[in-house]
């Protein structure tokens, strides 16, 4: 069968190109086309655009590339037309994919979404446009299952987070020989991971290196992200005891002693690895005072979300300066601190559903096909 996947995110390459693995083992004759990364590419088919050319970041940076997004809706629209797929699985990257299925559905096509739009959080009047033109949802939090089916009536399946399996299907790092080979030293590693869109990077790591020189007895990685090259990150990496890696980020969290982490998917990944964490956040003035005002949560890590409750703590816009990171990180390289949270990490792991989720979405995207 013919799949047209669109992933417009870091997260959502790597969620793609293990859905497509799962898919190959159920259907030996899938052919691929898709919108996504380098991980995707790996396992084969047409790649039409790579997620580095689709991601902007806030409300005001939307407006400012809305030209380059409408071109894009149109190019997909007419390969789309092109290729004539069985089914379109549309993955995350809600602003761009409820478009596509609006006008796939009129089409005539079959509509997947794997990895739900975070509508609980914001917009959720997007409810109707997922009930009109999503053929079947696979939802991947557990909370999410009972907000599409309690609150809003529309049946989703709960297939479990796919980050268990891609955390857990990993060779084990020796942090000796991981340290050794990259030229580090033998001292704890403080991980930076300052997201994966050039502004934000730029805006996490003028104050996440702030405090390099207040913990000498570390050192920390920035975790380079793979839509990014070296020489993007050469201007932040002037002072000693910084030191860049390039697509090594699972490694770089299985030896990490703490991390400094943007909002976004890489929280839970950090959760995951039992890596205590400063969650951090900042985005231009007028976007962060739009996401105020339409953003309904108590929140904005997936930990806390997940587990309803203040684990790892956020410093968000102003405070996310030098003084208050300083006396976060300090915190979470007490003892005392890191066993409570380690223990919170625990019990997020078990509400994750438990591994598989590709392997389940796969099977109940080729059953519905058939």
């Amino acid at each position: 069968m013919k799949y047209y996947l669109i992933a417009g995110e870091a997260s959502g390459d790597l969620h793609g190109a293990n859905l497509m693995k799962a898919l190959k083992r159920q259907d030996a004759k899938a052919n691929f086309r898709y919108w996504g990364g380098d991980l995707m590419e790996q396992q084969g088919g047409t790649q039409v655009k790579h997620y580095r050319d689709l991601a902007f970041m806030g409300f005001v940076e939307v407006l400012f590339n809305l030209r380059t997004i409408l071109k894009n809706i149109s190019i997909c629209k007419k390969d789309i037309e092109s290729f004539q797929p069985d089914v379109i699985i549309f993955i995350d990257y809600p602003g761009f994919n409820l478009r596509i299925a609006e006008w796939a559905k009129k089409e005539g096509f079959k509509t997947h979404y794997y990895i739900s739009p975070q509508i609980w959080a914001w917009k959720e009047n997007r409810i109707k446009k997922i009930k009109r033109d999503v053929d079947s949802m696979y939802v991947i939090l557990p909370f999410e299952k009972e907000f599409y089916e309690n609150k809003h009536d529309f049946p989703v399946h709960f297939v479990g987070h796919p980050l268990l399996d891609e955390i857990s299907n990993r060779e084990q790092v020796d942090p000796t020989t991981f340290k050794e080979k990259h030229g580090l030293d033998e001292r704890p590693i403080i991980a930076l991971l300052p997201g994966s869109r050039k502004q934000e990077i730029s805006k996490m790591l003028e104050v996440m290196l702030s405090v390099v020189e207040d913990f000498s007895d570390y050192q920390f990685v920035i975790a380079g992200a793979p839509s990014q090259e070296a020489d993007f990150y050469a201007p932040f990496i002037k002072k000693q005891n910084v030191h860049l890696l390039l697509n090594k980020t699972y490694d770089l969290l299985s030896v990490s002693f703490a991390a400094l982490v943007t909002s976004g998917t890489a929280t839970l990944e950090t959760g995951l690895f039992k890596v205590p964490q400063v969650v951090c956040y900042k985005g231009s003035r007028i976007s962060y005072e739009i996401a105020k005002r339409v953003i309904n949560l108590k929140y904005i890590s997936l930990v806390n979300l997940i587990l309803d409750k203040e684990v790892v703590t956020e410093l968000i816009q102003t405070d996310f300066n030098k003084k208050r990171l300083k006396k976060e990180l300090k915190n979470i390289l007490d003892p005392y601190q890191r066993a409570t949270l380690f223990l919170d990490y625990y019990d997020l792991e078990n509400k994750l559903g438990g591994k598989g989720a590709s392997e389940k979405t796969a099977t109940l995207i080729v059953e519905a096909l058939k």
